[in-house]
């Protein structure tokens, strides 16, 4: 499946971003879907993962009760909305996904398919 991340931009501390999901031509509802980032001379990192069915989800400590992933199968889309975003929040962020088995994936190896990326910068 062919991903599309989207929604990044240049905000301020505080603001808040929505990031966007989708796949050309087939449906991603299928698809367990996770997030990832990589910030400038760091490794890419494990942001965000939800199932197929949106039963199952996880976000890492370090943006939890910030961001939030979530699914809507009737727009094909997955989002990760980030909230009360950080300078150290800046990084390309990517989405991955791969043929749904009912988990949340969070090692970059367990997905199939990735987007081109979206930058987010967070001014302080």
């Amino acid at each position: 499946v062919q991903l599309q991340a989207s929604g990044g931009g240049l905000v301020q501390a505080r603001d808040s971003l929505r990031l966007s999901c989708t796949a050309s031509g087939r449906t991603v509802s299928s698809y367990s879907v996770g997030w990832f980032r990589e910030a400038e001379g760091k490794e890419r990192e494990f942001v965000a993962a939800i199932s197929w069915n949106g039963g199952s989800t996880y976000v890492v400590d370090s943006v939890k009760g910030r961001f939030t992933i979530s699914r809507d199968t009737a727009k094909n889309a997955v989002y990760l909305e980030m909230n009360s975003l950080k300078p150290e929040d800046t990084a390309v962020y990517y989405c991955a996904a791969v043929q749904g088995d009912g988990s949340a994936h969070t090692g970059p190896l367990d997905y199939a398919s990735w987007g081109q990326g979206t930058l987010v910068t967070v001014s302080s």
